[in-house]
């Protein structure tokens, strides 16, 4: 068993997590650190913030920042840069350790924990087209979020497992529309003319941009599952394309789990160039508990066994999952012991990868609007070692993580970790 520093919090915790792994980067096991325990910002750090450069607005699914272009913003752009060029997705969360703070110090930006410096930092920059409007008069920024070599698109804003209240218990997007369409009267669903002219406004700008991802909630509607979802998706990819001159663009879908039949139409009517479908889990039976919407709608073996078909059609290396990394850890029926927990996980992200199936993790951080809202998260040590099996499981099986790399992403660490 190994011997872990879960015991530690806060910058004991980190510092002694550096001096464990030193084959992992710092700035890997900061990221996770960062997302982890979440990061909030001080007064002074907000003299750093230039509206004319940074992002003051931003709506995804799951958060939305500055619905009111003269508000000061509560996330500071949508996230951060570290000195590798590392991207940094987070906000506020609850946990027993604090939050890390950013700051200002001697005109420096910097990552603070009480009164230690341990990073200097940099916010995201805004691409051009955010200021701009649709044709129908819809604001840009409204219509795709950007990363800063990302462009992220929600055709639809409600995910349908909540219809009745099954849906995965760490996620709050049923939440999050409820409250920005009573405040703000967000839309469930965007118009593909609208989401075309963004992303032509978008690529205008050069070297910006290298992905387009498309994700949102699921649609159980239609002639079968997932069928009005589809050709939502088939319908915004197509409207995307008519900006390139080529069959296939730079693209990721992160989608329901669509059947073969579903997904070769997908493939062969849009130019998506990779597909995934999150299995947030690896664990049947955690699975079950976690995501009960998934489970009575089609079940976690059916889940792994379209991913595996999914190969078939966009090919080795350009299909993947995403897991909640730590999610099963939750209580009361998640795993005990972290050992027991990594195992697990490890064991089913083997098996999906020995057939040309890739995992990428994000960290958990229990949000608002979530049943595990109040949650207690692994340790960080946890995070690296979740981040160390799954870039040594793409070696062993020959999988590269360029789909869903530090690049086109930003938010995975172990993904981060593959480019070193």
């Amino acid at each position: 068993m190994t011997q872990s520093v879960q015991t530690k919090s806060g910058l004991s915790a980190y510092r002694e997590v550096v001096a464990k792994y030193p084959d992992v980067s710092p700035l890997v096991i900061l990221k996770a650190d960062l997302q982890r325990r979440g990061v909030t910002y001080s007064q002074a750090a907000f003299g750093h913030f230039d509206p004319a450069r940074h992002l003051v607005q931003a709506r995804s699914i799951f958060v939305s920042v500055g619905e009111k272009p003269d508000e000061t913003p509560t996330m500071a752009s949508a996230g951060l840069i570290l000195r590798d060029g590392t991207t940094v997705i987070s906000g506020p969360r609850l946990n027993t350790e604090g939050l890390f703070v950013v700051d200002s110090i001697d005109g420096k930006l910097v990552i603070t924990d009480g009164d230690d410096i341990i990073e200097e930092v940099d916010l995201w920059e805004k691409p051009d087209y955010v200021s701009k409007t649709t044709s129908s008069g819809k604001p840009m920024w409204q219509i795709a979020t950007p990363r800063p070599q990302r462009l992220d698109i929600n055709p639809y804003s409600y995910c349908h497992f909540w219809d009745d209240g099954h849906g995965c218990k760490f996620c709050n997007i049923s939440w999050n529309y409820h409250k920005e369409h009573k405040a703000n009267n967000k839309p469930i669903r965007l118009d593909p003319r609208d989401v075309s002219e963004t992303v032509a406004e978008a690529i205008r700008q050069p070297g910006r941009f290298t992905n387009i991802m498309l994700t949102g909630g699921s649609i159980f509607s239609g002639d079968e599952l997932f069928a009005d979802e589809l050709d939502l998706y088939i319908e915004i990819l197509q409207a995307i394309g008519e900006n390139f001159s080529t069959r296939r663009f730079p693209s990721q879908l992160i989608s329901s789990s669509f059947a073969p039949h579903q997904l070769a139409r997908l493939y062969e009517e849009t130019g998506v160039l990779t597909y995934t479908s999150d299995i947030e889990v690896l664990n049947e039976e955690k699975f079950n508990w976690i995501c009960p919407g998934k489970t009575a709608k089609l079940g976690y073996r059916e889940w792994k066994r379209r991913l595996v078909e999914a190969v078939g059609i966009f090919g080795r290396g350009r299909v993947n999952t995403g897991i909640v990394g730590g999610v099963e850890t939750a209580t009361p029926h998640g795993f005990a012991s972290e050992d027991d927990a990594l195992a697990a996980t490890l064991e089913e992200a083997d098996d999906l990868a020995s057939q040309g199936v890739s995992t990428v993790h994000c960290v958990w951080g229990p949000t608002p609007g979530s049943v595990f809202f109040k949650q207690k998260v692994p340790s960080l040590e946890y995070y690296v070692r979740l981040s160390q099996g799954l870039d040594q499981i793409r070696r062993n099986h020959g999988l590269n993580v360029d789909m869903d790399n530090y690049r086109l992403c930003g938010n995975h660490p172990d993904s981060d970790l593959s480019r070193i």
